[in-house]
């Protein structure tokens, strides 16, 4: 069981859009690992018979997706989120002697060069920030480009995951810890890992959206999606106002509205692009583009979120 105290300052490890490798957040993982040796005992390795491979015995993640039953995409499976299509999944942790833990044990993407690139669509992960693919950055409202800065002043230290409270949409979809999609023809159900293993439903049914004065709001929304052709179409609303789109506190309130475009380009790659459409906090729609990898061997690992006094990592009475 993977048992996480939340150290604030693992907020940097994407930060402005670049995967940028901490030593704290290797160390405080690393650490956390070394506590709790049932880490290792949890579901060995193992790659299903039916998993596509190459004429040398390796997974052949350009194989073709497979079909459910239905004939739509089967999205099916654990995927982690990597820094372009076909790019390995970079290494989180493993500082030390002990080999790498929590996810990720491919080889890491070369450093960024010194001049970070000219953002654009699927280039940078928005886990840190959710502007980071965009020229200029995301199109905030005056007072939501200043809460942002406040928020970042004060270290993200009133992030819902700092609290051990569930994360938005978009933290847990570019989070570096790994979601498994279980489909069926009526709905889709995801399952994060980076999150309290918190399980999100999308029903494919037919039901429309609720509307705002039928059901409370929730931190993840209500999500229904339909396809259109191989793309799975997922619309979410009905959110808690308040909520955190990134790492750096970009806002999301109970105005907001998300689609998210679902799509397996081959057996090992899937693209997921969203669109956050929030005129109370946004001059307009925007989007981002997120690039999974599957991961045929591994299963989601426990987790556990233990909250600890958000003092302690800002310069508060206990820090240091």
């Amino acid at each position: 069981m993977n048992v996480l105290m939340y150290d604030h300052r693992l907020n940097e490890y994407f930060d402005g859009g670049r995967c940028m490798s901490r030593i704290h957040l290797a160390a405080t993982l690393t650490l956390v690992a070394s506590l709790s040796p049932a880490l290792l005992a949890q579901w060995p390795r193992f790659v299903a018979p039916t998993v596509p491979k190459t004429a040398d015995g390796k997974i052949n993640y350009d194989a073709p997706p497979p079909k459910a039953a239905d004939g739509k995409p089967d999205l099916s499976g654990v995927w982690e989120t990597v820094p372009c299509k076909g790019c390995a999944v970079p290494v989180i942790s493993g500082l030390g002697s002990a080999p790498p833990q929590g996810r990720g044990t491919a080889p890491a993407p070369p450093a960024a060069p010194p001049t970070p690139p000219t953002p654009q669509l699927g280039r940078g992960n928005v886990f840190g920030n959710i502007g980071g693919q965009i020229v200029g950055g995301a199109p905030y409202q005056p007072w939501a480009a200043d809460l942002v800065k406040k928020r970042m002043a004060d270290n993200s230290k009133d992030n819902p995951d700092a609290h051990c409270l569930p994360m938005g949409i978009m933290q847990l979809n570019s989070h570096p810890f790994p979601r498994k999609i279980i489909q069926t023809s009526s709905v889709v159900a995801i399952i994060y890992e980076g999150s309290g293993t918190t399980v999100r439903e999308i029903f494919l049914d037919g039901r429309p959206l609720p509307k705002k004065d039928e059901v409370e709001p929730w931190w993840h929304g209500y999500s229904v999606g339909k396809w259109e052709g191989d793309t799975l179409v997922v619309e979410t609303s009905n959110f808690m106002d308040d909520g955190w789109l990134d790492v750096r506190g970009s806002p999301l309130t109970s105005e907001g509205k998300i689609i998210e475009r679902f799509q397996r380009t081959s057996y090992g790659n899937l693209e997921l692009t969203v669109t956050i459409d929030d005129p109370k906090a946004y001059t307009k729609p925007f989007s981002a583009l997120i690039h999974n990898r599957l991961a045929p061997d591994l299963q989601l690992s426990e987790f556990v979120c233990i909250d600890k006094d958000a003092e302690h990592y800002v310069g508060g009475a206990g820090g240091k």
